[in-house]
Formats: C-alpha cells, structure tokens, sequence
C-alpha cells in the first residue's frame, strides 16, 4: 500500500521544490538531510520506511509522521539517523 498525500494528517507541509531540491526522490534513506516541512520528502521517507519494514497499513504511516513531527529530538536530521531512531522507538 502506497502512503499518499491524503493520508497525512499534519497539514503544514510545503509542496513547492526550491533549487537544490528533487520532488522526486529515490533511492534508499541515507545521509541526506529530510525537512520536515516538505511534504514530497516526508511522504518518500514514510513510504521507504513503510517498504523497507514491509508495514502495509495505513496506520504504520501515521504514527511514522507522528513520530517525525512530535517526538525524534530536534537535533536528529538525516534520513538515515531518523529511520534508525524511528525503527529503535517503535
């Protein structure tokens, strides 16, 4: 199952790539910085993350954004460092 755009429940997210950015994104997660703010890279990161885990439900998103928005530390700010945080406070 595809986590979609629909499916986020914060609704804060910039949709709009600045330079430098890639809407569409590939590859596994890795030292590249996630903004949590925009809304194409926090859906790649749900999706990869859901993928990586084999978690097809809906509700395995949700609490991944949850997760992203109200409790990985401030400090933590590459897709790497964040998949492994979630996966560990899961």
């Amino acid at each position: 199952m595809a986590f979609k755009k629909t499916d986020l429940k914060f609704s804060e997210y910039s949709w709009t790539a600045l330079n430098g950015d890639n809407p569409k994104i590939s590859g596994e997660p890795d030292n590249t910085l996630l903004s949590r703010k925009e809304g194409y890279e926090v859906l790649y990161f749900i999706n990869k993350t859901m993928e990586k885990r084999n978690w097809i439900h809906a509700s395995s998103g949700h609490r991944i954004e949850k997760m992203i928005h109200e409790h990985v530390p401030k400090n933590i700010h590459s897709q790497i460092e964040i998949y492994n945080w979630i996966i560990a406070n899961w």
